[in-house]
């Protein structure tokens, strides 16, 4: 039998808090009469995390490891959990204490509800300055991007529909993006869900702000596969479209100049900008063109899309006997 949930939990270098993590998860779930699996994953840590894992393992079944030869980074682990993960719903959880578990009791209640993903909100945050203020501006660009009106992409305290993590591929930095996935495949009812924030007790921070610029590049990447992956005609073509015309302009703007007023053009920079612009316009415009060949076969093929329902017809009465047409 499928557990209640399965929780997800990367670990790097979490030695320290791991136990106490183990001792609040067993507390908020089984108080919950909920019935659980933990996958703690260990992402190349060099500080024992794994023979911790181990003996959470040996003292409780329901704690199960995953360890990485080397450090692949979160969404490599969430991945990886996700791959193992055998609850009707899946949760995850940073390994740092800062997550509550006490919150995914009313989470995997309000899946039961209907809604296919719940995201917690730090809206009171125990971080320092620098990572608040960041992390604010991000999730303003990211909400504005994504049309997803959740305050806390980051948020490491997530759960999900099984059938959203079956649907969703994770790599690089998407793990923050999962919403946005969701919903590009069909999960649209993505809930928010205020939750305790704590201060780190043990070790340190394993992230940067080099992550802010990892993770916009990878919002970049995400919407446009969202919004134009299975029309690159419709980006491409438009910006062709758009350069082409604006070349165009130009040019014609300038031989105004040169048959009608006689000025000298051939040295001219809006020149070289009109002659760039048609061209960069002709290319983009080549590459949608190149993009809706590559993606029609996968387009036509039938089972490219899901079916989550049908109603057949009803069978034609049998005509009444002595009846003839």
């Amino acid at each position: 039998m499928r557990p209640d949930l399965s929780i997800v939990v990367p670990a790097y270098n979490e030695a320290e808090s791991l136990p106490e993590l183990a001792d609040q998860i067993r507390a908020a779930l089984d108080g919950a009469g909920l019935s659980f699996e933990v996958w703690l994953v260990d992402d190349g840590s060099d500080d024992g995390s794994w023979a911790t894992i181990q003996d959470l393992h040996s003292a409780d079944r329901r704690f199960a490891g995953v360890r990485f030869r080397r450090n692949y980074g979160k969404s490599a682990a969430l991945a990886a959990g996700f791959r193992r993960a055998n609850g009707r719903c899946v949760a995850t959880l940073d390994a740092d204490l800062q997550d509550d578990p006490a919150e995914l009791p009313e989470m995997v209640a309000r899946l039961d509800a209907g809604a296919d993903l719940v995201s917690g909100w730090k809206r009171k945050r125990h971080d320092p300055w620098e990572k608040r203020i960041p992390s604010k501006f991000f999730n303003k660009v990211t909400r504005w991007l994504s049309g997803i009106p959740l305050h806390d992409f980051n948020s490491g305290i997530k759960a999900y529909r099984r059938e959203v993590i079956e649907s969703v591929r994770v790599y690089g930095e998407l793990h923050r993006y999962i919403p946005l996935l969701a919903k590009w495949e069909g999960f649209t009812a993505i809930e928010e869900q205020v939750v305790n924030h704590r201060e780190r007790i043990h070790g340190t921070t394993k992230f940067g702000l080099e992550r802010y610029l990892r993770g916009f590049l990878d919002l970049i990447t995400v919407v446009f596969l969202t919004r134009f992956a299975r029309r690159p005609m419709v980006f491409f073509g438009g910006l062709g479209t758009l350069g082409f015309l604006l070349g165009f302009l130009v040019l014609v703007y300038l031989t105004v100049e040169k048959l009608v007023f006689g000025a000298g053009i051939g040295g001219r920079p809006l020149l070289l900008l009109g002659v760039m612009l048609i061209l960069l316009g002709a290319q983009s415009f080549l590459a949608g063109l190149l993009g809706e060949m590559i993606v029609r076969p996968e387009m036509e093929r039938a089972d490219r899309y899901d079916v989550t329902g049908e109603i057949l017809p009803a069978e034609a009465a049998p005509e009444p006997a002595g009846v003839r047409a």
